[in-house]
């Protein structure tokens, strides 16, 4: 199992610079296989500006809407099929970004968590601090869970909230990988910081 999942609690949370931390830690690789609202500004391409040295793989799915999946194929008149998407054959750890929150709708059939069910990998989420994250975090965990999915651990983005992190980690028994700081700019420099600060945690990702 080479394969790591990195997941969110919604939208918008952080899981591009968790990934990204991730794939220069691990000397790994970057794949993320829907991505929606792609321009200047799309997580693949963040992804190559900040690690042009790593592997970083074409989506399956390039929607232009910054949308849910289902919605924004819909708007290009295509409909998403999971059978086509497979992760790519690597012999480094693959990180997978997610789209969205797990229960995102790919089709009228399928949720993002549909997708990662059976792909043997093991998982990260990432919580961001905002009023309503502990709900959030605490249905994502628990659908991860009742699905027995490998859950490795959560990442804590934004400006921290000690009450926030203490409830999330003790009703999920899920320990933290790390905390994220609000970041102005986000650079190599970042990330490198990051990947030393969490080695000691990342380096058991695949064990």
């Amino acid at each position: 199992m080479n394969k790591i999942i990195v997941a969110g609690c919604g939208t918008g949370v952080g899981k591009t610079i968790v990934s990204a931390i991730l794939v220069h830690a691990l000397k790994g690789e970057y794949w993320k296989p829907i991505q929606c609202g792609t321009g200047v500004d799309s997580d693949s391409l963040t992804m190559k500006l900040l690690l042009p040295d790593h592997q970083i793989y074409p989506s399956a799915y390039n929607l232009k809407a910054p949308l849910s999946p289902h919605h924004a194929a819909k708007l290009e008149k295509k409909v998403i099929k999971t059978s086509i998407i497979i992760p790519p054959s690597t012999e480094r750890p693959l990180i997978i970004e997610s789209v969205g929150g797990i229960f995102v709708p790919l089709n009228l059939m399928e949720l993002s968590i549909d997708l990662f069910k059976d792909w043997d990998a093991v998982w990260i989420v990432v919580s961001n601090n905002y009023l309503g994250s502990i709900n959030h975090t605490l249905l994502t965990i628990e659908a991860l869970q009742r699905r027995n999915i490998r859950l490795h651990s959560i990442v804590f983005n934004g400006p921290q909230c000690i009450e926030t992190e203490k409830v999330i980690l003790g009703f999920t028994k899920v320990p933290c990988l790390g905390r994220l700081s609000l970041e102005k700019n986000i650079s190599l420099r970042t990330i490198e910081r990051y990947s030393q600060l969490w080695k000691k945690k990342i380096v058991t990702i695949l064990q």
